[in-house]
């Protein structure tokens, strides 16, 4: 199994591109986080939001798995604990197909594409920059792995 993360957004900052390398580096081969980034449509081009979304949704499409389990974070999306989010990993190991887990833009995520989607989760409450949430959702994944294995880093 393979985690891919689809995000929307290029040009992040170092300490984000850093931080996450250092959490996908840990993982093993065999659930190895793989970062694919989607270029976000331009805010300055007079279209609504929802001809952004849809434009971003085609780009996305195209990397995303095909015959993998598609996820997309959203602030309506099942709101997981740490615990149940390793569950949920083991599942994924468990299912063995790749896992795509999708950050939209600015503006969130095309309704047919989260529609298309196995599910949706969210990270917080919160609102949180881009590039956090690709550095949270890395770590947050290794951390489900280490639960699973019985890895110190997570310590209940």
């Amino acid at each position: 199994m393979k985690l891919i993360i689809v995000a929307v957004g290029t040009r992040m900052p170092g300490w984000v591109d850093e931080a996450f390398s250092d959490y996908a580096k840990r993982m093993p081969a065999d659930c190895a986080i793989e970062l694919r980034e989607v270029k976000p449509e331009a805010r300055t081009t007079g279209k609504t939001p929802a001809q952004m979304e849809a434009l971003e949704a085609k780009r996305i499409d195209a990397v995303m798995p095909q015959g993998g389990r598609w996820l997309a974070l959203d602030e309506r999306g099942r709101d997981l604990t740490t615990v149940e989010l390793s569950r949920q990993f083991q599942t994924w190991r468990d299912d063995g197909r790749d896992v795509g887990l999708i950050i939209g833009g600015p503006d969130g995520l095309d309704a047919a594409l989260k529609a298309r989607c196995d599910g949706l989760i969210r990270l917080s409450s919160l609102t949180l920059p881009h590039g956090m949430v690709r550095v949270l959702l890395a770590e947050q994944l290794y951390r489900a792995w280490s639960i699973l294995n019985n890895h110190p880093y997570h310590r209940a």
